[in-house]
């Protein structure tokens, strides 16, 4: 995860959650976020299909949700673009069609053609392939539910977030969310917790060390 304060990156919010987590409860009141924060979500893909989920109201790996009934996409409709890795000093390497939010935040890709940026088309031609198979939303974030029980399987939902851009990346947050298919689809079923040792649990993601 990627995070930036009023356009600033701080790189101890991406590598300590706890950190992070106590600056946006020690900032929001009333659920609303005071200073801009930037917060970016890497999911896992397929090949072969320029159809993207986004993004999915799924526990990602960092153990938080990302409601789709609150994106804001208004301003990014208006300017939809398309980057690498979350990189703002280089030119757009496509543009996004057909983007709506409803069960989840999907939209169909579109590569930037060789004849005028061989970069943008290289990394089109690396998804098509499978060597390339993330992206990651780029949002800034506007109202957060903070869960507190013990149970919980997350430590908190973005309710409310303004879409800024969609990236192309190496490396997942969100393991869930799939391009090419509009539903995601059971690829495992997996034992109810109480049945699991910590360790089972802690490799699968359901516990924290």
């Amino acid at each position: 995860m990627l995070v930036k304060i009023d356009g600033v990156e701080n790189n101890e919010f991406s590598r300590n959650k706890n950190l992070f987590l106590s600056f946006l409860k020690d900032n929001t009141h009333s659920g609303k976020l005071s200073p801009q924060v930037e917060v970016f979500k890497s999911i896992d893909v397929q090949k072969d299909s320029f159809h993207w989920v986004m993004s999915t109201f799924d526990v990602d790996r960092d153990f938080e949700k990302v409601d789709p009934a609150g994106w804001n996409l208004k301003n990014y409709l208006a300017n939809p673009v398309i980057l690498w890795s979350h990189d703002y000093s280089i030119p757009a390497i496509g543009y996004a069609e057909n983007v709506k939010a409803d069960t989840v935040l999907e939209g169909d890709i579109v590569f930037n053609s060789k004849e005028f940026d061989e970069f943008g088309w290289s990394i089109g031609e690396r998804v098509k392939a499978g060597a390339l198979r993330c992206g990651s939303v780029g949002f800034i974030a506007e109202e957060i539910e903070f869960l507190e029980a013990k149970d919980r399987e997350c430590d908190l939902i973005f309710r409310k977030q303004e879409l800024l851009e969609f990236s192309i990346c190496c490396v997942p947050a969100n393991p869930f969310a799939r391009n090419g298919e509009k539903k995601l689809e059971i690829t495992e079923v997996i034992q109810e917790p109480e049945e699991l040792t910590f360790y089972d649990k802690l490799s699968k993601g359901l516990a924290r060390a």
